[in-house]
This record gives structure tokens, C-alpha cells and sequence, in this order.
């Protein structure tokens, strides 16, 4: 059997092949892994004084890693 690529695969394809090979551990742990890096952080709490500007700070930097 030939070592599967997982990082050739997207989200959703890594997703749905561990779906249907539920014993590869190794499939769950790069999808776990994934998953940790995407993990959202808290960029600010209501009654911030400067809310707006770190949620607005937060948004420029998410449009900018998707346009690299």
C-alpha cells in the first residue's frame, strides 16, 4: 500500500477520506492538526476601547493572508 499525501489534499478531501478510512490514525492526526493551526483566537472583548480598530486590524490581516 503507498503512503497516502495528506498535505496534497484540501480540507474537505482530507476530511472525507478520513470519513471513509476511519482506521488511519495518521489521516486523523493531519486533520487534527490542521484544525489547531486554524484555531481562532480572541482578538478583543466587548467594552474594549479600541474594539474597532483591533477587529477591523484583524480583518485586513485575515484578506491579506487569503490574497497571498
Amino acid at each position: 500500500m503507498s503512503k497516502v499525501d495528506y498535505t496534497a489534499m484540501s480540507d474537505g478531501e482530507l476530511k472525507r477520506y478520513f470519513l471513509k478510512n476511519r482506521g488511519d490514525k495518521a489521516a486523523l492526526q493531519a486533520y487534527l492538526d490542521r484544525r489547531k493551526k486554524r484555531s481562532n483566537s480572541i482578538i478583543t472583548k466587548v467594552g474594549d476601547s479600541d474594539f474597532d480598530t483591533k477587529i477591523e486590524a484583524a480583518i485586513r490581516q485575515q484578506m491579506k493572508e487569503h490574497k497571498d
